[in-house]
């Protein structure tokens, strides 16, 4: 096996289950495992004939799993917001003077890899304040013993509220929150973010808040009581500008950044009200384009990298990036990243399932794209509804020998999305 790992190691760490992001232990094993998946190596069809019935049952597992875990690339996209988010933190971490602190808010409709994107960013930050401390928090009081968590990661509750949230960051942590008041858990909040040394604290969909809920008012209100606890702030949504997040918030033109008034019920809260401003910068992560020149070179480019992570026997140089291909893709996932990557995972099992051995128009025809995902709120926008998306299959050109596939008419394909007519 490649990197003198045994097929025992390899298989080993695939069954192993990640934990939660959005736990203290959890974030540790993503940010230091990240980018320790082992792909399958390279052989030939005739070396993977030689295989015993079960080395070869095992290596189409292993290129099952290299297919859904190819390494994140960087898109231009993406690394727009990359750039901003990483120069906003470094920024922020140094200032000695500032009472509040600038944010950011990411924006992008659902599937665009804002998770993942912000994950990176924070991970590789954390990886670097660490070295530069050798691993020991600065701000550390004498004889304690705190975790050190430069970065926190948190999901926004699905209705979120001023306790859930506070108990959603809290559970980062692995801190009691068991019969803890509103403001007891606002304070332990705080001195959390103080002890543990964060200095980045990301509250991913947040815009599952709804601004007519009182409650959800009062969330938002929290959230900019935070802004003053020294940390940066990163709220991560889809449909940000649509959501209410900014509704009392004025664009300030000189420096570029939303302004949005202190927290008027931060008494409330067991927190003094500030009067300083909360700055945010907005910044959207945004789908591939295919008009100019530079935007196909861009996709063509990104399917360059997918293909070049692919294990299919048969495959051959240009396989997505060659002929009438980049558009065939470019149309069925609306150059949504996380749609693509999906269509080719779904595409590369099919091709290894059917003996095929590569992904061509006619076997992703095949390949129906579902975004019907539980652990997404629809309501919040995270399932996205794209206009003229074809993520159905287009008319079946079926290959020699291949049998006619069952007739699906009658098949109960779920709720029609909501603004897709009757």
């Amino acid at each position: 096996m490649s990197e003198g790992l045994s097929s025992v190691d390899v298989l080993a760490r695939l069954l192993r289950k990640p934990p939660r992001r959005d736990t203290f232990a959890g974030w540790q094993h993503f940010r230091t495992t990240r980018h320790d998946f082992v792909p399958a190596p390279r052989i030939t069809i005739d070396q993977w004939r030689t295989m015993s019935p079960s080395d070869r049952a095992f290596h189409d597992m292993h290129r099952t799993a290299t297919h859904v875990n190819l390494p994140l690339q960087e898109t231009p996209m993406s690394l727009k917001v990359s750039r901003l988010v990483n120069r906003r933190i470094n920024n922020n971490t140094w200032k000695q003077t500032s009472p509040t602190l600038s944010g950011v808010m990411v924006n992008g409709l659902g599937y665009h890899g804002k998770t993942e994107t912000i994950c990176e960013v924070t991970a590789a930050f954390e990886d670097r304040w660490l070295a530069l401390n050798d691993r020991v928090n600065p701000s550390a009081r004498p004889g304690s013993r705190d975790l050190h968590a430069p970065v926190a990661y948190v999901q926004t509750p699905v209705t979120a509220k001023p306790k859930s949230t506070c108990e959603a960051i809290l559970n980062f942590f692995g801190a009691p929150t068991k019969g803890l008041t509103l403001p007891q858990l606002v304070k332990t909040v705080a001195d959390s973010l103080d002890d543990h040394g964060v200095r980045a604290l990301v509250l991913d969909d947040i815009t599952r808040l709804r601004m007519h809920r009182l409650d959800d008012q009062d969330v938002l209100d929290l959230i900019r009581a935070f802004m003053s606890m020294n940390v940066t702030l990163i709220l991560v949504g889809v449909d940000i500008p649509g959501s209410g997040l900014l509704r009392e918030a004025v664009w300030d033109a000189k420096h570029r950044q939303w302004v949005m008034p202190p927290a008027t019920r931060a008494r409330n809260f067991g927190l003094e009200p500030t009067q300083t401003e909360h700055r945010f910068d907005l910044v959207d992560l945004d789908r591939f384009h295919y008009t100019t020149p530079q935007q196909i070179q861009a996709f063509t480019n990104h399917l360059a990298g997918i293909e070049d992570g692919l294990r299919l026997f048969r495959a051959e140089p240009g396989m997505l990036t060659a002929g009438t291909m980049p558009e065939y893709l470019m149309r069925r996932t609306g150059g949504v990243v996380g749609l693509l990557a999906r269509l080719v995972e779904d595409g590369a099992q099919e091709a290894i399932d059917s003996g095929h051995e590569r992904i061509d128009e006619s076997l992703l025809d095949e390949i129906v794209l579902s975004l019907n995902d539980p652990t997404r709120d629809p309501a919040a926008g995270e399932i996205p509804v794209i206009d003229g998306l074809d993520s159905q299959p287009a008319p079946s050109r079926r290959r020699k020998g291949q049998r006619r596939p069952r007739n699906t008419v009658f098949d109960d394909t779920g709720p029609r999305a909501a603004g897709t007519g009757a």
